[in-house]
């Protein structure tokens, strides 16, 4: 547990990558133009997702990564998955990539009300 601590801690230090509140996220997702990934399997995703995420599945790292390549690195990134793990993960292969601004969903998808 100390070590998901550390882990955690050691994400939301990161000057590139913040992790966001459930609130926080769903403010700064409402804007034109946000590129928002969901990284679970498209079985998860299509069992529900935030309205108008892009679904890439971090467990398939070719098509993932190719994903990534055609986001903008200098616009930020919004990441989510199911309960944590896979999108912070996923944040740290975005940085580094040379991603600016990645921010991860607190909670994940699964303490997501909205």
């Amino acid at each position: 547990m100390s070590l998901f601590a550390s882990l955690l801690g050691k994400a939301q230090q990161d000057e590139n990558i913040k992790v966001l509140n459930a609130t926080e996220f769903e403010s700064a997702i409402c804007g034109d133009e946000v590129q928002l990934i969901d990284v679970r399997t498209p079985g998860e995703f299509n069992q529900g997702a935030i309205e108008d995420a892009q679904n890439l599945d971090f467990f398939d790292q070719k098509t993932f990564l190719a994903g990534l390549e055609k986001l903008d690195k200098n616009k930020p990134v919004y990441v989510y998955c199911k309960v944590g793990g896979r999108s912070s993960k996923a944040a740290r292969i975005m940085k580094k990539m040379g991603f600016e601004k990645i921010f991860d969903l607190e909670g994940a998808y699964i303490n997501y009300t909205f």
